[in-house]
C-alpha cells in the first residue's frame, strides 16, 4: 500500500513520487495514533487543530451513526433540515450578539471566499463598485483556494507561485508587537496609513485574531486587534475575523477575537467545528451585512453541493456539546501553563530563536529551516506526531492530553532539537 501510495497519491505541499513513505496509520484512539507495526504515539497536532477531544470519541461516533440511521445527507437549497438548525442555533448563541446570519460550507477556505464575496457584495450590490480590495496581512494564512490566497501573505507565502492570476488586494506589516508587550502606536501605524490611502476602494479587512496560524505562528497583542477593529468602524469598513485555527477554544477563549473584546462584521469557523471528524465550516455575519447583499434584489452567490451537510452538522453538535459541558477552559489554561514550564528549556539551545505559548498552542521557532525528513521520523521514535515547518516545530494538542502525555511531547521537542543542533 505505501508503494502504490507514493506512485499514485498526492499529499499536501509535498511532491509526488516522494523519497520518503509516508507515516501509515491505521486507528486512533484517545491522543494516540496507532501505526501500521503496532507502535502507538501521541498526536501533539491534533490533526492540524482539529481534534479537540480526541480520537474515536464515543460521543461523537454515536452521533455519526444515529444520523446515518436517518439521512447522511440532502441538498441544502429548497430544504432544510434539524441538523443544521440546531448547530445554526449554538452558533449564534456562542459567538458576539450583532452574529445572527450563518452560512455552511465544506471547508476552512471556503469559509473566506463566502466572507470575502459576502463583503464585495455587501458593496456592490448598493452601488459601490468601486470598493473591490481587501486589506490584508503579511504573513497571514487564510487557506488554498484562490480567494483565500490572494489575501495570504504575497512575498513568503506559500503561493507565490499564483501571484500573476490572484486578485491585487493591498497588504499591510504583519502585528508586530508580542502578546504581552508593552504597546505602542507604531506597531499600528503602517495599517492605519494603509487603510487612510485606500479606503474607498477597500471592501473589508481580513486577519487572523491573536494568532497567524501558517504564515509563521505569530502570537501578537491584542490591542493590535482592537485598534484595527476601531480603524474600520472609523472608516466605514468591513472587518472579517478568520477563526478557522483558532476557535473553539484553542488561545484559551472560545474565540480569539474575545481576548480585544471586538466584534467582527464576518466570522470563518472550521477545523474543529466537528471535533475533527467530518469538513464542515460557517461564516457567521450580521443583518446588517446581509441587508446590503440583499439590496436592489440581490442574493449571496454562492451555494455549494454538500452544504450543511446532515452528518457533518449532526456531528459538530455534538462535539460542541462536549466542548461546552466539559471544563475546556481549564484545560487549555492548564496546557499553557504546562507548555511554558517545559518548553522554557529550549531556549538554552542555541538554535533556539524564540519560544511562544498561548492557550494549547506552543511554538519553538529555530534560527534555520527544520530539515522535515530527518526530524518526522525522530519525533516518532520518542513516541509523539510533530510536523514541523520553515523553521518552527510546533504543536496544538487536544484539550484531553494528559499531563504525563504532554510532557512526553515536551520532552521530545527538546530531545530532537539538542540532536538537531547537534547533527547541523
Amino acid at each position: 500500500m505505501l508503494e502504490y501510495d507514493r506512485e499514485h497519491i498526492l499529499h499536501p505541499y509535498a511532491p509526488s513520487n516522494p523519497s520518503i513513505d509516508m507515516t501509515f496509520v491505521r486507528s486512533a484512539r484517545g491522543v494516540y495514533l496507532e501505526l501500521e507495526d503496532g507502535k502507538k504515539i501521541i498526536d501533539g497536532m491534533s490533526s492540524w487543530w482539529s481534534v479537540i477531544h480526541g480520537y474515536n470519541v464515543e460521543a461523537l461516533n454515536n452521533a455519526a451513526a444515529e444520523q446515518l440511521s436517518k439521512m447522511s445527507h440532502v441538498m441544502f437549497g429548497g430544504i432544510t433540515h434539524e441538523p443544521a438548525i440546531k448547530l445554526a442555533k449554538t452558533l449564534i448563541d456562542i459567538t458576539d450578539d450583532a452574529l445572527e446570519r450563518v452560512f455552511f460550507s465544506d471547508s476552512g477556505s471556503v469559509s473566506v471566499e463566502v466572507a470575502l464575496k459576502m463583503a464585495f457584495q455587501y458593496w456592490s450590490s448598493q452601488g459601490n463598485s468601486q470598493k473591490s480590495k481587501i486589506l490584508a496581512f503579511y504573513k497571514g494564512y487564510h487557506g488554498d483556494t484562490f480567494g483565500a490566497m490572494s489575501v495570504c501573505d504575497p512575498v513568503t507565502g506559500m503561493h507565490s507561485v499564483f501571484e500573476k492570476i490572484l486578485h491585487k488586494n493591498i497588504f499591510a506589516e504583519a502585528p508586530g508587537c508580542a502578546y504581552d508587550e508593552a504597546w505602542d502606536d507604531r506597531y499600528i501605524a503602517d495599517f492605519a496609513s494603509k487603510l487612510e490611502q485606500h479606503h474607498r476602494e477597500i471592501a473589508a479587512v481580513i486577519l487572523e485574531p491573536i494568532v497567524q496560524g501558517a504564515g509563521g505562528m505569530r502570537i501578537y497583542s491584542p490591542r493590535f486587534l482592537k485598534e484595527v477593529s476601531a480603524l474600520c468602524d472609523a472608516y466605514d469598513v468591513l472587518l472579517i475575523l478568520d477563526e478557522v485555527a483558532t476557535g473553539f477554544g484553542r488561545t484559551g477563549k472560545l474565540f480569539a477575537y474575545e481576548h480585544a473584546g471586538v466584534s467582527p462584521d464576518i466570522l470563518c469557523v472550521g477545523k474543529a467545528l466537528t471535533g475533527g471528524y467530518m469538513s464542515l465550516a460557517a461564516t457567521l455575519t450580521t443583518k446588517k451585512v446581509m441587508a446590503g447583499v440583499e439590496s436592489n434584489g440581490n442574493v449571496l452567490m454562492h451555494g455549494p453541493t454538500f452544504m450543511a451537510n446532515p452528518l457533518a452538522c449532526s456531528v459538530a453538535n455534538a462535539s460542541l456539546a462536549l466542548l461546552l459541558d466539559s471544563p475546556w477552559q481549564q484545560r487549555v489554561l492548564a496546557i499553557e501553563a504546562q507548555l511554558k514550564a517545559e518548553l522554557a528549556a529550549c531556549n538554552d539551545l542555541d538554535i533556539v530563536k524564540e519560544v511562544r505559548v498561548l492557550g494549547a498552542i506552543g511554538v519553538v521557532e529555530l534560527n534555520r529551516d527544520v530539515d522535515l525528513a530527518w526530524m518526522t521520523p525522530k519525533f516518532i521514535e520518542n513516541g509523539v506526531w510533530i510536523r514541523p515547518f520553515l523553521n518552527l516545530v510546533y504543536i496544538m494538542p487536544p484539550y484531553v492530553t494528559s499531563r504525563e502525555e504532554l510532557t512526553q511531547i515536551t520532552q521530545a521537542i527538546h530531545a530532537v532539537i539538542k540532536e538537531f543542533e547537534a547533527s547541523r
